[in-house]
């Protein structure tokens, strides 16, 4: 199928330039001014919007299994969710069980994927080290899997030591991949916890004050020093904090091989919604908790000066009654929220509308980055001849007002309930094909995993 985009206003990270864009068999062939219409198949005329390169999910967890079930989006709901939104690509995560191979729950989250809509990746998670983790980490990047994710909370469960995590790097580091960290305190963390439950202290607005600012700061601080004795990449997942800022730039100020992310709930949300009954806090328990507002100001700010490089979403919403299992002890609810769908909106609309950030900012951080970092770079996160035609025509006036009741995600409640928005995605294309319409889906087109290259972020 050809498709050609006329009169493209083309938002590239480093660049914007007025074009026509031609597709053919899922990749984009020309970019050039007054391509003729003889011989198309269809054709869209993108006056009066922008076109972005489909946008990059770094950080979702879709069909994740916890004691109140699984997340309330799988594969599919999820990634017709991110379509709705713009978002062509996702990298999900495998985590494995106790005893079993990275490689075989590597087989197994792609059979749980298989139904996703649009391509998607995975990071891998070492939980445990065992006689062969060497070689499966190996044999993991040799399935274009190149980034692998440690917890440095949740010791109890999936979270490992600092003695595991520099063998972890040290393997990684040489075998060309990167490695990513869920940076808070863990020991640290549950001593708080247990005091605040002896103290009868339960409701959710303890919390975040289980998990305060200091302890994400100096868990990033041991992650990158980690880092720089491995000599490994090193990735710092949903930073939420100022104080973790400090330790970023400082390592990124040395050369040191450090990138960040962040999501739009510690840009747009503070602490101040952990007050209220259980219905109106719950939904907002996640880790990291949400902040101050003099960290969200700190973390715009580091987008900019690309202190940060991505934004993901950590999505992983639960519905009420799942977040019920701790109506009576904020230990027992289940972490995670939505967000896949509104990712690029609320950036539109509180970033680049408010001068916070600019259009090639916006394009950098929601796709470009996350394309060169994870091994994606040309194929995704860029408009440009030879690349996936993973696109977004941007209608740049349109207003909506987002709420659980017409938002796309399989979730009874939205943590940016009421927020308005300004700027949606018009038309959404899958290697081009056109897969969403006006908030609605017009294609079932499957996705596809995405074996990814070996670090060389330049």
């Amino acid at each position: 199928m050809k498709l050609l985009i006329k009169n493209a206003l083309i938002i590239n990270a480093d660049a914007s330039i007025e074009a026509d864009i031609l597709c053919e068999n899922g990749l984009i062939i020309k970019i050039e001014n007054n391509l003729a219409t003889e011989g198309i198949d269809e054709t869209i005329d993108a006056s009066g919007c922008y076109v972005f390169p489909g946008g990059i999910d770094p950080h979702v967890h879709m069909h994740l299994p916890s004691h109140a079930g699984y997340s309330a989006d799988d594969f599919l709901s999820g990634s017709k969710a991110a379509l709705m939104g713009g978002t062509t690509t996702l990298i999900d995560f495998v985590t494995p069980k106790k005893g079993q191979s990275l490689t075989d729950a590597l087989v197994e989250r792609k059979k749980e994927a298989a139904n996703s809509l649009i391509d998607y990746s995975f990071h891998v998670s070492p939980i445990e080290w065992r006689d062969t983790t060497e070689q499966e980490i190996k044999d993991c990047i040799k399935e274009g899997i190149t980034s692998f994710k440690i917890y440095m909370a949740y010791k109890k469960a999936i979270g490992i030591e600092n003695d595991i995590i520099s063998k972890v790097m040290k393997v990684v580091g040489e075998s060309g991949g990167l490695v990513t960290a869920h940076c808070e305190l863990g020991d640290e963390i549950e001593v708080l916890r247990e005091n605040f439950a002896k103290e009868g202290k339960l409701s959710p607005e303890f919390h975040p004050l289980s998990r305060p600012a200091n302890l994400e700061a100096e868990a990033v601080k041991e992650f990158i020093e980690m880092g720089r004795e491995a000599n490994c990449p090193v990735y710092v997942v949903h930073v939420s904090t100022k104080e973790s800022l400090n330790h970023i730039y400082k390592a990124q100020q040395q050369k040191q091989k450090v990138f960040a992310e962040t999501c739009p709930q510690y840009l747009l949300l503070d602490d101040n919604k952990y007050q209220g009954d259980f219905s109106q806090t719950a939904p907002y328990i996640m880790s990291p908790p949400l902040r101050k507002e003099a960290d969200n100001k700190a973390i715009w700010k580091a987008i900019t000066d690309e202190t940060i490089q991505t934004i993901g979403t950590d999505h992983c919403p639960f519905t009420l009654q799942q977040k019920q299992f701790g109506k009576d002890d904020f230990r027992k609810i289940p972490n995670g929220a939505s967000g896949v769908e509104h990712r690029l909106s609320l950036l539109y609309t509180y970033g680049v509308l408010q001068n916070k950030i600019t259009l090639n900012q916006f394009v950098n951080s929601t796709s470009t980055q996350a394309a060169k970092i994870f091994g994606l770079y040309p194929k995704k996160g860029v408009i440009q001849v030879g690349s996936d035609a993973d696109l977004v025509i941007w209608n740049p006036k349109k207003k909506n007002m987002i709420s659980a009741k017409t938002h796309h995600m399989n979730c009874d409640s939205d943590i940016y309930e009421g927020i308005q928005t300004i700027g949606e995605a018009k038309y959404v294309f899958s290697k081009g094909e056109i897969v969403a319409e006006e908030g609605k889906l017009i294609a079932e087109n499957s996705g596809s995993f995405l074996r990814r290259k070996k670090y060389s972020y330049q």
